[in-house]
């Protein structure tokens, strides 16, 4: 029986305990009725009176470090608990999980979309990543076109970050024969500055209307529309001649935002007038490259960008803030 106890109290001193689940199967396993220590008592009782002489003492110290042990690996575990517990701070404020909202670019979207909608216009998407002839070529961009130059690409290996979607456009002249008329909302990229005014990314809203005798005349109606939809009826509009490779004739449009603020001011640099989009009538060059007959038809494209509109409708003075994912921003706009 010596022999026994010695084996159980090495067994017991290379026990390793380290959570409740572990302490509870200690004590079932050592000290529990059925446990190898009450075991040992209950062959005690069976030997001779010289025999339990040898193994009284023994037995008892036996029975008394399995307690001992015990109880520290307890008293260890629960000051660990504690130890978390006071870890948590319970004077910090509940932050209950609020009610999400649209991003206010998306929401700006959605309006404009409804707009065209509204017109006749369907939506169309393309590819983020696009060959040079989508993005480029079939634009009536030469390869050594200066153009080219007006827009700083990211390229990836011999594809490129599409720089507009009018690359959209052309996918959709080309699996359609007119009349065409649709918007095409999506993200652009370009390798520009990052300012308050400016991103590496933004996101375009483009229009596309292809049929017999569109002229000039249905681009600006189409496009006065939208504005008094968009900003309010009064909203003062100006037309100036631009250029673009993929319309002729070209023009940009501008909206009067005033000069009673110094951020007014700071906008439009002193002139009360502020760019919202690009515009003209497709070029002749670009039907021909979509296998649209040019002498049979014509239409005009416009094209403006989603981050610019959003911050003059809602008041953002630094593009930058749309993109910070700040709750003190993105809070205000629930319900949109």
């Amino acid at each position: 029986m010596l022999d026994q106890i010695n084996q159980l109290r090495d067994t017991i001193t290379k026990t390793v305990i380290s959570n409740a689940a572990e302490l509870e199967v200690f004590r079932l396993d050592f000290l529990s009725k059925k446990g190898f220590v009450n075991v040992l008592f209950e062959a005690f009782r069976e030997i001779s009176p010289e025999i339990k002489k040898e193994v009284g003492k023994p037995l008892n110290l036996l029975k008394r470090e399995a307690e001992l042990f015990f109880e520290e690996a307890r008293e260890r575990i629960e000051t660990n608990q504690e130890s978390a517990f006071d870890a948590f701070d319970s004077s910090l404020p509940v932050y209950l999980n609020g009610v999400g909202s649209l991003h206010p670019i998306k929401a700006v979207e959605n309006r404009l979309v409804a707009i065209f909608n509204s017109l006749g216009f369907d939506i169309s998407e393309g590819p983020e990543i696009e060959d040079d002839w989508h993005n480029f070529g079939a634009l009536n961009f030469d390869d050594d076109h200066p153009a080219r130059d007006m827009q700083d690409t990211f390229f990836i290996s011999t594809d490129v970050l599409r720089t507009h979607t009018s690359s959209v456009q052309i996918r959709e002249m080309r699996k359609k024969q007119p009349p065409l008329r649709l918007i095409m909302p999506g993200r652009v990229y370009r390798n520009e500055a990052v300012s308050s005014r400016s991103n590496c990314f933004f996101h375009q809203l483009e229009g596309l209307y292809i049929d017999k005798g569109v002229t000039f005349a249905d681009l600006k109606q189409t496009l006065y529309y939208f504005v008094q939809q968009f900003f309010g009826d009064g909203t003062e509009v100006r037309f100036r001649s631009s250029y673009f490779p993929f319309t002729e004739p070209s023009a940009e449009m501008d909206i009067w935002v005033g000069t009673a603020t110094p951020e007014d001011v700071r906008l439009t640099k002193g002139t009360g007038w502020l760019e919202v989009l690009g515009c003209g009538m497709v070029h002749p060059n670009v039907l021909d490259n979509c296998d649209i007959d040019s002498t049979i038809y014509t239409g005009f494209a416009f094209g403006m960008g989603l981050d610019r509109m959003t911050m003059l409708k809602y008041g953002i003075s630094d593009i930058r803030d749309l993109f910070l994912n700040d709750t003190r921003l993105l809070s205000q706009f629930r319900g949109l």
